[in-house]
């Protein structure tokens, strides 16, 4: 039986709090304390289904070009790479999305790029690569002290407890090592969240999919934002055209922030920034 909690609202002995009233600043706040929040991405019940068919345009299209014995062998079938510069505005707008990129703005220091976009098919009963802990900077054991890169998790279906919806630790991005076994069982939580949000996730925090029960496939599509310092896993510039972007908008997908190839190119990034 559900019991309806009630949140005490006195207090005493504070003398400093923070003023977050917007859902951006709200979610940043529970970014940086627990690692994680989920955020209504804004699509309407038109926009989400046109996302969905485009989901399944892209991803058809993906196999026929790349085959699926190729996408097969590589364990990458139930990935599509970067489809955002696969001739579809609709994955760009979703990258750049409005809700998105002022919660990133509360959250992030600075200047952020988009680090990847990735589609993702969680199968029916079927093993795959995201369901095992893991950090999205891997291999790395070092916290910082704010945050670097933020995953943002894109539920294309509703992600529930039967269909593998996400597990994470909470506030794990505050600590460098993997915790215990058992530390595990007991704190591991698993997000639940409706089609048409994001779950944001500190890319310290470990997480891991879950398996899928349901008779349908989950899908998604992670992006993870990053501070420049850190390169694109694919070089998303050389794959689209800045004629049709805005200037902020190609500032958030990297364009300016790519290795220079010589000196030359190197002073020649310094004089256009003057």
């Amino acid at each position: 039986m559900f019991v309806e909690r009630t949140v005490p609202t006195a207090r005493y002995g504070i003398t400093e709090q923070i003023q977050g009233t917007s859902e951006a600043e709200l979610a940043a706040e529970s970014l940086r304390n627990v690692g994680y929040a989920v955020l209504d991405a804004g699509y309407d019940a038109a926009g989400l289904q046109a996302l969905q068919a485009e989901f399944e345009r892209v991803r058809h299209a993906y196999i026929d070009h790349f085959g699926e014995e190729r996408l097969r062998r590589l364990n990458e079938f139930h990935t599509v790479r970067s489809p955002l510069t696969l001739d579809s505005r609709s994955f760009l707008d979703l990258a750049l999305n409005t809700a998105l990129l002022d919660t990133l703005r509360c959250t992030i220091t600075g200047t952020f790029i988009l680090n990847q976009q990735n589609a993702l098919v969680n199968p029916p009963g079927e093993a795959y690569s995201q369901a095992a802990w893991h950090r999205d900077l891997p291999y790395q054991h070092f916290v910082a002290s704010r945050p670097i890169a933020i995953n943002a998790l894109f539920c294309v279906d509703d992600f529930t407890s039967q269909n593998g919806a996400t597990f994470i630790l909470p506030a794990s991005h505050k600590s460098e090592k993997f915790p215990s076994d058992e530390y595990v069982r007991r704190n591991a939580l698993q997000v639940e969240a409706k089609a048409g949000s994001f779950i944001l996730l500190d890319c310290m925090l470990y997480h891991c999919g879950g398996i899928n029960s349901s008779p349908l496939q989950r899908r998604a599509v992670n992006h993870v934002f990053t501070i420049p310092y850190l390169k694109q896993q694919i070089n998303i510039p050389a794959n689209l055209a800045s004629a049709a972007l805005t200037p902020r908008d190609q500032a958030i997908l990297g364009f300016g922030h790519q290795e220079p190839a010589s000196v030359d190119a190197y002073f020649a990034q310094r004089e256009s920034r003057r």
